[in-house]
């Protein structure tokens, strides 16, 4: 990708989770700051695809689902043959698995960059080689976007994601919300249970929040529609249930929150590229690691950190959970009240 002449799109694979394929809109901004003329695609899941309609730079997503226990050989090439009438001029695979750079090769993408991974001969033909030098995700993704052996910058640009006016006011209409509410989103889903704040905690800090006077949404897909049931029969008036919807419509109401409290997900992540004041709920991963790279009101951990903290389990595997467990609703609502008074962070 040195000639800057060449007015080829280029193709981001990247990782394929909402929290991760958010930190991927940093490769997008370091791509248009050097290739201004080069259209940039997402690969994107069913899944994740809505988002890049929120990220500046992205011309559009390469929507397609590729098992992942699989090696599904007949369904890379269907991708490839999708990839191959896109005239691409590089890939950019941020994977390390060789699955993920196995459609770009078969489309027979000019230059394809990513880090060795999975013994990624002759897959990849610009392969680099400093992937364990670099600490963070965002290090390892943006590097491929720089010239081979260039210094990293101290910083990054930071992932955005933009609503506009016209989208913003359509989902108000549709969903009956005047136009200057006040609300706090609570965003109580995640991957792994362990990451879970307890949802009698989320339904209590919902039921003190209304009682303050600010309007409670509770926002997330399908498999958190029986937590929102739970949260509304205890919290009462003042909440509201958005969830199972469309992920469009979850990036629109976070939005329009005036602040928003999330477990360890990637919503977490969302709201931060919104520039919304979050607060990430942290047990068993680290947000050294793990949080945001975008600016957000508040990590809560335990305190003190316990001796089994940061476990990286699924499911605690003392079984007491004591890393949410013992992180009271009282501490997260006096959070969210100085998150209140806080402006929108700038999105730089």
């Amino acid at each position: 990708m040195n000639k800057e002449s060449d007015r080829r799109p280029i193709l981001i694979v990247p990782y394929m989770w909402i929290g991760d394929f958010v930190r991927c809109h940093s490769v997008v901004r370091v791509l248009k700051e050097r290739f201004p003329d080069r259209p940039v695609d997402m690969l994107a899941s069913k899944l994740t695809a809505p988002l890049t309609a929120f990220m500046p730079g992205v011309r559009k997503a390469i929507t397609f689902d590729i098992p992942r226990k699989k090696a599904a050989l007949s369904e890379n090439f269907a991708l490839a043959k999708i990839l191959r009438q896109e005239n691409y001029g590089s890939a950019l695979i941020m994977p390390r698995k060789w699955k993920a750079a196995f459609a770009p090769w078969l489309a027979g993408i000019p230059e394809r960059t990513g880090v060795f991974g999975e013994a990624r001969f002759p897959l990849l033909n610009d392969i680099r080689w400093d992937e364990k030098q670099h600490k963070r995700m965002i290090d390892q993704s943006c590097a491929l976007a720089l010239p081979k052996g260039a210094p990293l910058p101290s910083e990054w640009p930071l992932p955005q994601l933009v609503v506009s006016n016209v989208q913003a006011d359509e989902w108000r209409g549709r969903m009956s919300v005047p136009n200057a509410t006040r609300a706090v989103a609570l965003a109580p889903g995640s991957v792994g249970e362990a990451k879970r704040w307890p949802v009698a905690y989320y339904a209590e800090a919902a039921k003190q929040l209304a009682q303050s006077g600010v309007e409670v949404w509770i926002i997330g897909g399908p498999d958190e529609k029986v937590i929102a049931k739970e949260i509304l029969e205890y919290a009462g008036g003042g909440v509201r249930d958005f969830t199972g919807g469309k992920l469009s419509d979850g990036v629109i109401a976070l939005s329009l929150a005036s602040a928003v409290v999330a477990n360890d997900s990637g919503l977490l992540h969302v709201s931060a590229a919104l520039g919304v004041p979050a607060i990430g709920m942290f047990g068993p991963t680290d947000p050294a690691k793990w949080a945001p790279i975008n600016p957000v009101a508040d990590i809560i951990t335990h305190e003190p950190l316990l001796d089994c903290q940061f476990c990286m389990q699924y499911v605690c595997p003392l079984t007491h959970h004591n890393c949410m467990r013992e992180v009271l609703p009282s501490r997260v609502v006096e959070s969210v009240k100085r998150a209140l008074s806080m402006p929108s962070f700038a999105r730089a």
